[in-house]
Protein backbone atom coordinates (compact mmCIF):
# COMPACT_ATOMS: atom_id res chain seq x y z
CA UNK A 1 0.00 0.00 0.00
CA UNK A 2 1.19 3.69 -0.76
CA UNK A 3 1.24 6.88 0.40
CA UNK A 4 3.65 9.65 1.68
CA UNK A 5 5.94 8.31 4.48
CA UNK A 6 9.18 9.84 5.39
CA UNK A 7 12.35 7.30 5.60
CA UNK A 8 15.91 6.33 4.69
CA UNK A 9 15.42 4.14 2.07
CA UNK A 10 17.20 6.99 -0.65
CA UNK A 11 19.85 7.11 1.55
CA UNK A 12 21.03 3.39 1.77
CA UNK A 13 20.02 3.19 -2.18
CA UNK A 14 23.24 6.09 -2.13
CA UNK A 15 25.40 4.20 -0.20
CA UNK A 16 24.90 0.73 -2.34
CA UNK A 17 25.96 3.02 -5.77
CA UNK A 18 29.81 2.93 -4.72
CA UNK A 19 29.47 -0.55 -5.19
CA UNK A 20 27.39 -1.04 -7.96
CA UNK A 21 30.35 -0.57 -10.75
CA UNK A 22 28.75 -2.70 -13.09
CA UNK A 23 27.37 -1.20 -16.31
CA UNK A 24 23.83 -3.17 -15.84
CA UNK A 25 23.46 -1.70 -12.30
CA UNK A 26 23.00 1.80 -14.62
CA UNK A 27 24.19 3.39 -11.60
CA UNK A 28 20.90 2.10 -9.46
CA UNK A 29 19.26 4.77 -10.98
CA UNK A 30 16.83 2.68 -13.04
CA UNK A 31 13.82 0.60 -12.76
CA UNK A 32 15.93 -2.02 -13.73
CA UNK A 33 19.14 -4.22 -14.52
CA UNK A 34 20.22 -4.11 -18.31
CA UNK A 35 22.80 -7.19 -19.26
CA UNK A 36 24.05 -7.37 -22.55
CA UNK A 37 25.28 -11.71 -23.31
CA UNK A 38 26.18 -12.10 -25.91
CA UNK A 39 23.63 -11.23 -28.97
CA UNK A 40 20.66 -10.65 -26.37
CA UNK A 41 20.31 -8.04 -24.13
CA UNK A 42 18.47 -8.65 -21.07
CA UNK A 43 16.35 -6.75 -18.46
CA UNK A 44 16.36 -7.96 -14.78
CA UNK A 45 14.28 -6.66 -11.68
CA UNK A 46 13.78 -7.80 -8.02
CA UNK A 47 10.82 -6.20 -5.94
CA UNK A 48 9.09 -7.49 -2.73
CA UNK A 49 6.10 -7.04 -1.15
CA UNK A 50 5.49 -6.99 2.88
CA UNK A 51 2.64 -7.63 4.91
CA UNK A 52 1.27 -4.78 6.50
CA UNK A 53 3.10 -2.51 3.69
CA UNK A 54 1.79 -3.52 0.79
CA UNK A 55 -0.45 -5.80 1.63
CA UNK A 56 -2.81 -6.03 3.85
CA UNK A 57 -3.13 -8.91 6.43
CA UNK A 58 -6.86 -10.52 5.50
CA UNK A 59 -6.25 -9.60 1.87
CA UNK A 60 -6.27 -12.89 -0.03
CA UNK A 61 -2.87 -14.52 -0.66
CA UNK A 62 -4.34 -15.36 -4.87
CA UNK A 63 -4.43 -11.48 -4.77
CA UNK A 64 -1.19 -10.96 -3.47
CA UNK A 65 0.70 -13.42 -5.67
CA UNK A 66 -1.01 -11.46 -8.55
CA UNK A 67 0.24 -8.29 -7.30
CA UNK A 68 3.22 -9.63 -6.37
CA UNK A 69 3.95 -10.69 -10.48
CA UNK A 70 2.48 -7.23 -11.75
CA UNK A 71 4.85 -5.49 -9.90
CA UNK A 72 7.91 -7.03 -11.07
CA UNK A 73 6.55 -7.35 -14.74
CA UNK A 74 5.65 -3.70 -14.58
CA UNK A 75 9.15 -2.98 -14.90
CA UNK A 76 10.17 -4.96 -17.82
CA UNK A 77 6.97 -2.95 -19.30
CA UNK A 78 9.35 0.19 -18.45
CA UNK A 79 12.18 -1.02 -20.40
CA UNK A 80 9.77 -2.07 -23.56
CA UNK A 81 11.52 -5.84 -22.11
CA UNK A 82 9.28 -9.16 -23.56
CA UNK A 83 9.18 -11.68 -20.30
CA UNK A 84 11.31 -14.76 -20.21
CA UNK A 85 10.84 -16.04 -16.67
CA UNK A 86 10.51 -15.18 -13.24
CA UNK A 87 12.12 -16.59 -10.10
CA UNK A 88 10.31 -17.11 -6.60
CA UNK A 89 11.32 -15.98 -2.92
CA UNK A 90 8.21 -16.90 -0.92
CA UNK A 91 7.99 -17.44 2.76
CA UNK A 92 5.09 -19.92 3.78
CA UNK A 93 1.86 -18.74 5.19
CA UNK A 94 -1.18 -19.25 6.37
CA UNK A 95 -2.80 -20.17 3.04
CA UNK A 96 -0.04 -21.32 0.48
CA UNK A 97 -2.52 -23.07 -1.54
CA UNK A 98 -4.48 -19.94 -2.45
CA UNK A 99 -1.49 -18.20 -3.25
CA UNK A 100 -0.61 -20.72 -5.85
CA UNK A 101 -3.87 -20.53 -7.46
CA UNK A 102 -2.96 -17.33 -8.10
CA UNK A 103 0.40 -17.38 -9.22
CA UNK A 104 -0.85 -19.78 -11.47
CA UNK A 105 -3.74 -17.55 -12.64
CA UNK A 106 -1.27 -14.27 -13.54
CA UNK A 107 1.74 -16.07 -14.72
CA UNK A 108 -0.74 -17.76 -17.35
CA UNK A 109 -2.57 -14.64 -17.82
CA UNK A 110 1.01 -13.07 -19.22
CA UNK A 111 2.57 -16.70 -20.79
CA UNK A 112 5.46 -16.07 -18.02
CA UNK A 113 6.91 -19.24 -16.98
CA UNK A 114 8.26 -19.64 -12.93
CA UNK A 115 12.13 -21.11 -13.76
CA UNK A 116 12.34 -21.47 -9.64
CA UNK A 117 13.40 -19.12 -6.46
CA UNK A 118 13.34 -20.51 -2.79
CA UNK A 119 10.95 -21.21 0.00
CA UNK A 120 11.51 -20.18 4.17
CA UNK A 121 9.71 -20.20 6.87
CA UNK A 122 9.12 -17.03 9.22
CA UNK A 123 6.75 -14.41 9.66
CA UNK A 124 4.53 -12.91 10.26
CA UNK A 125 4.91 -10.75 9.05
CA UNK A 126 5.34 -12.82 5.38
CA UNK A 127 7.45 -11.27 2.91
CA UNK A 128 7.75 -12.29 -0.50
CA UNK A 129 10.30 -11.59 -3.45
CA UNK A 130 10.30 -12.16 -6.94
CA UNK A 131 12.71 -11.67 -9.85
CA UNK A 132 11.20 -11.21 -13.32
CA UNK A 133 13.50 -11.58 -16.57
CA UNK A 134 13.09 -10.10 -19.86
CA UNK A 135 14.72 -9.70 -23.19
CA UNK A 136 14.94 -6.25 -24.44
CA UNK A 137 12.82 -5.44 -27.63
CA UNK A 138 14.26 -2.61 -28.67
CA UNK A 139 17.78 -0.83 -28.22
CA UNK A 140 19.26 0.76 -26.20
CA UNK A 141 17.03 0.00 -23.13
CA UNK A 142 15.33 2.87 -22.70
CA UNK A 143 16.29 4.61 -18.97
CA UNK A 144 14.88 6.90 -17.01
CA UNK A 145 18.04 9.28 -17.68
CA UNK A 146 17.47 10.40 -21.20
CA UNK A 147 15.02 13.45 -20.97
CA UNK A 148 15.94 16.68 -22.94
CA UNK A 149 14.74 20.25 -22.61
CA UNK A 150 11.93 20.57 -24.70
CA UNK A 151 10.50 17.44 -24.89
CA UNK A 152 6.93 16.46 -24.15
CA UNK A 153 6.05 14.31 -20.29
CA UNK A 154 3.35 11.93 -21.10
CA UNK A 155 1.03 9.14 -19.13
CA UNK A 156 -0.39 6.12 -19.83
CA UNK A 157 -4.11 5.90 -18.28
CA UNK A 158 -5.01 7.44 -14.77
CA UNK A 159 -3.26 7.49 -11.22
CA UNK A 160 -5.53 7.24 -8.13
CA UNK A 161 -7.86 4.10 -9.25
CA UNK A 162 -5.26 1.48 -6.81
CA UNK A 163 -5.87 4.64 -3.96
CA UNK A 164 -9.35 4.06 -3.99
CA UNK A 165 -8.92 0.23 -4.15
CA UNK A 166 -6.74 0.61 -1.25
CA UNK A 167 -9.08 2.59 1.01
CA UNK A 168 -12.65 0.22 -0.31
CA UNK A 169 -10.32 -2.73 0.48
CA UNK A 170 -9.32 -1.77 4.09
CA UNK A 171 -12.53 -0.10 5.30
CA UNK A 172 -14.16 -3.15 3.75
CA UNK A 173 -17.35 -0.37 1.54
CA UNK A 174 -17.44 -3.20 -0.62
CA UNK A 175 -16.47 -0.34 -3.33
CA UNK A 176 -13.74 -1.43 -6.27
CA UNK A 177 -10.82 -2.61 -5.33
CA UNK A 178 -9.47 -4.52 -8.63
CA UNK A 179 -6.82 -1.86 -9.06
CA UNK A 180 -5.63 -2.71 -6.11
CA UNK A 181 -5.30 -6.42 -5.87
CA UNK A 182 -4.90 -6.92 -9.29
CA UNK A 183 -3.19 -4.27 -11.40
CA UNK A 184 -1.79 -4.73 -14.60
CA UNK A 185 1.33 -4.39 -15.94
CA UNK A 186 1.69 -2.23 -19.66
CA UNK A 187 3.70 -4.51 -21.37
CA UNK A 188 2.24 -4.43 -24.61
CA UNK A 189 2.51 -0.34 -24.38
CA UNK A 190 5.81 -0.58 -23.22
CA UNK A 191 7.26 -2.73 -25.93
CA UNK A 192 5.35 0.00 -28.65
CA UNK A 193 6.96 2.66 -26.86
CA UNK A 194 10.10 1.62 -26.31
CA UNK A 195 11.62 2.65 -29.80
CA UNK A 196 10.41 6.35 -29.24
CA UNK A 197 11.05 7.53 -25.85
CA UNK A 198 13.39 9.38 -24.75
CA UNK A 199 13.06 8.06 -21.17
CA UNK A 200 10.64 5.60 -19.84
CA UNK A 201 9.57 4.35 -15.94
CA UNK A 202 6.83 2.57 -14.67
CA UNK A 203 4.52 4.59 -11.96
CA UNK A 204 4.96 2.55 -8.81
CA UNK A 205 5.33 4.87 -6.09
CA UNK A 206 2.90 8.02 -6.73
CA UNK A 207 3.55 10.28 -9.84
CA UNK A 208 4.94 12.87 -8.26
CA UNK A 209 7.45 11.35 -6.55
CA UNK A 210 8.14 9.15 -9.71
CA UNK A 211 8.80 12.26 -11.80
CA UNK A 212 11.04 13.30 -9.41
CA UNK A 213 13.33 10.60 -10.22
CA UNK A 214 13.08 11.04 -13.77
CA UNK A 215 14.15 14.54 -13.55
CA UNK A 216 17.20 13.96 -11.07
CA UNK A 217 18.09 10.79 -13.32
CA UNK A 218 18.17 13.52 -16.39
CA UNK A 219 19.73 16.18 -14.57
CA UNK A 220 16.42 18.47 -15.99
CA UNK A 221 13.54 19.83 -14.04
CA UNK A 222 9.63 18.15 -15.48
CA UNK A 223 6.85 20.71 -15.35
CA UNK A 224 3.64 18.93 -14.89
CA UNK A 225 0.77 20.33 -15.53
CA UNK A 226 -1.64 19.49 -12.51
CA UNK A 227 -5.16 19.65 -14.45
CA UNK A 228 -3.86 17.89 -17.34
CA UNK A 229 -3.30 14.48 -15.09
CA UNK A 230 -6.31 12.27 -15.81
CA UNK A 231 -7.17 10.52 -12.18
CA UNK A 232 -9.56 7.70 -11.57
CA UNK A 233 -10.80 9.58 -8.61
CA UNK A 234 -12.70 12.48 -6.70
CA UNK A 235 -11.67 15.54 -8.29
CA UNK A 236 -11.05 17.14 -4.02
CA UNK A 237 -8.62 14.34 -4.26
CA UNK A 238 -6.79 15.42 -7.23
CA UNK A 239 -3.12 16.03 -5.55
CA UNK A 240 -3.63 12.47 -3.35
CA UNK A 241 -3.49 10.79 -6.27
CA UNK A 242 -0.65 12.52 -7.69
CA UNK A 243 1.16 11.26 -4.40
CA UNK A 244 -0.34 7.48 -4.36
CA UNK A 245 1.29 4.42 -5.94
CA UNK A 246 0.64 0.94 -6.86
CA UNK A 247 -0.71 2.74 -10.58
CA UNK A 248 1.65 1.25 -12.32
CA UNK A 249 1.43 2.96 -15.78
CA UNK A 250 4.14 4.17 -17.94
CA UNK A 251 5.67 8.07 -17.46
CA UNK A 252 7.53 8.85 -20.64
CA UNK A 253 8.84 11.42 -22.57
CA UNK A 254 9.25 12.11 -26.33
CA UNK A 255 10.52 14.78 -28.74
CA UNK A 256 8.68 17.33 -29.69
CA UNK A 257 6.15 16.71 -32.94
CA UNK A 258 6.26 12.59 -32.01
CA UNK A 259 2.83 11.15 -31.08
CA UNK A 260 3.12 8.07 -29.15
CA UNK A 261 1.43 5.08 -30.73
CA UNK A 262 -0.56 3.92 -27.86
CA UNK A 263 -3.65 6.27 -25.67
CA UNK A 264 -1.62 8.44 -23.42
CA UNK A 265 -2.01 12.20 -22.60
CA UNK A 266 0.64 14.84 -22.30
CA UNK A 267 0.81 15.92 -18.92
CA UNK A 268 3.79 18.22 -18.62
CA UNK A 269 7.08 18.83 -20.61
CA UNK A 270 10.74 18.65 -20.18
CA UNK A 271 12.78 21.92 -18.91
CA UNK A 272 16.09 22.76 -18.69
CA UNK A 273 17.58 22.16 -15.00
CA UNK A 274 16.30 24.95 -12.75
CA UNK A 275 16.68 24.73 -8.73
CA UNK A 276 14.06 22.18 -8.43
CA UNK A 277 14.26 19.03 -10.02
CA UNK A 278 10.18 19.06 -10.73
CA UNK A 279 7.40 21.92 -10.77
CA UNK A 280 3.91 21.36 -10.28
CA UNK A 281 1.32 24.06 -12.01
CA UNK A 282 4.20 26.46 -11.97
CA UNK A 283 5.34 26.10 -8.51
CA UNK A 284 8.82 24.23 -7.41
CA UNK A 285 8.73 21.34 -5.26
CA UNK A 286 12.25 21.36 -3.97
CA UNK A 287 12.11 18.62 -1.21
CA UNK A 288 10.70 15.28 -2.01
CA UNK A 289 9.72 14.17 1.17
CA UNK A 290 5.69 13.68 1.04
CA UNK A 291 6.04 13.06 -2.94
CA UNK A 292 5.32 9.70 -2.80
CA UNK A 293 5.81 6.45 -1.22
CA UNK A 294 9.34 5.53 0.34
CA UNK A 295 10.25 2.99 3.09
Amino acid sequence: MSGPRPSSEAAFIDTLRVFAHHPAARGLLDDAAVLEVGPVTLVLTHDMLVEGVHFLPAQSPADVAWKLVAANLSDLAAKGADPLGVLLGYMLGEDDLDFQAGLIEVLEHYGVPLLGGDTVSGGPPQALGLTAIGRATYCPVPSRSGARPGQGLWLTGAVGAAMLGYEASRDGTGGDAEAFLRPMARLGEGIALAPFVTAMMDVSDGLLLDAWRMAEASEVSLAIDGAAVPIAAPEERRLDALRWGDDYELLFTLPRGVDPPVPATRIGAVEPRGFAPLFLDGEPLANRDGLGWEH
